[in-house]
């Protein structure tokens, strides 16, 4: 059924049924909820070229990557588009992702903006410097930070509570004798990653333990990276007695250089692992100790909610959602080994 079918059941203009249809204001509720109880009934679908040729709407939802920052290869960020996409598609909105190198991120927002590809963003991964924030701040552009930057206040974003979530794994080792812990990070400019570098400080500050700057090393957002950090750690003297890492994209690195040194995990050494282990990652049998956040395809249908919400004209307040993360327990920890025995797994590994 198209619209004019559709206008003629109901005995209205076919401009009175689609100004009802896309939510117009001029048109009364009572009319607006018999159009719509109608088009459920008689299955009325509106043809989608027309519909952006009238409201000016992409009925689409931007997401720019830019290139070799490593979501792309991550089985969580793929779960997050996943939830993200089913949300939207339940409101007739399409999820498009473009790719950009770094220094081209603004000209692509710019030119999916002006093309009108999209009626919004998504904008993952954020900065504690947003140059995509300020810019899409100050063009009026409709979006939703998948994180926040150092200045919180003035638009949609939804994120966890990362300094809580590293402080929880300082807690953890720290109560388990732990005193040497080592820290493997992502570059401290991602927003992420300096929160959970602050929740790690904070962690060592509650447990009256010092940073030893030799074991607070950034690695290569990779998995490559990963292991190479790892593996200049594993060179050092004396041997930290655990490890935190700050994403599962490097963990799996990490812990893949420990496995091929010969160590046990949470015997010989202790491992916390942000996120935990992707799960399309085959690593021995230890189940790794995480910080663990709620599931992928709920973030992103928690993200799809407040664009949508952005959309709708809620209040700013509502649409600055703080997730907390928990503590999952595995056997990649345990008590701080005996004095030397680390070296020796190593050395027989």
């Amino acid at each position: 059924m198209d619209l004019k079918e559709l206008s003629a059941r109901l005995g209205l203009s076919q401009t009175t049924v689609s100004r009802a249809l896309n939510g117009y204001s001029d048109v009364s509720e009572r009319t607006r909820e018999r159009v719509m109880a109608a088009a459920r009934e008689f299955g009325y679908r509106p043809n989608g070229a027309a519909r952006r040729l009238a409201t000016g709407k992409a009925d689409a939802i931007g997401i720019v990557y830019p290139t070799g920052s490593g979501d792309l290869g991550d089985p969580r960020f793929i779960e997050v588009v996943a939830g993200m996409t089913d949300r939207f598609a339940q409101a007739g909105v399409d999820v498009l992702i473009a790719s950009a190198r770094p220094a081209d991120e603004l000209a692509t927002y710019e030119r999916l903006l002006k093309a009108r590809r999209v009626d919004g963003f998504i904008v993952p991964h954020t900065r504690m410097d947003d140059a995509r924030i300020e810019h899409l701040l100050a063009s009026g552009v409709p979006f939703v930070a998948y994180g926040r930057t150092a200045k919180p206040g003035g638009y949609a974003w939804f994120d966890f509570d990362n300094e809580a979530g590293t402080a929880l794994a300082v807690q953890r080792l720290a109560g388990l004798g732990h005193e040497d812990i080592a820290y493997v990070h992502a570059p401290l400019d991602l927003t992420f990653a300096h929160q959970r570098h602050q929740g790690f400080l904070r962690g060592l500050r509650e447990a009256k333990l010092k940073p030893d700057k030799h074991h607070l090393v950034e690695a290569v957002f990779s998995r490559r990276g990963g292991y190479d950090t790892m593996q200049a750690l594993l060179k050092q003297e004396p041997l930290p007695s655990a490890v935190i890492v700050d994403n599962n994209i490097c963990g799996v690195g990490v812990v893949r250089a420990l496995l091929d040194a010969g160590l046990v995990l949470g015997r010989d050494i202790s491992v916390i692992v942000y996120d935990g282990m992707p799960v399309d990652t085959i690593l021995g049998t230890t189940a790794i100790t995480a910080i663990a956040q709620p599931e992928a395809n709920a973030s992103g249908v928690q993200l799809a909610e407040l664009m949508l919400g952005l959309v709708e004209g809620k209040p700013l307040q509502q649409l600055q959602v703080l997730w907390q993360p928990q503590l999952a327990l595995g056997a990649s920890d345990g008590p701080k080994p005996g004095q030397g025995a680390v070296r020796r797994a190593r050395r027989a590994g």
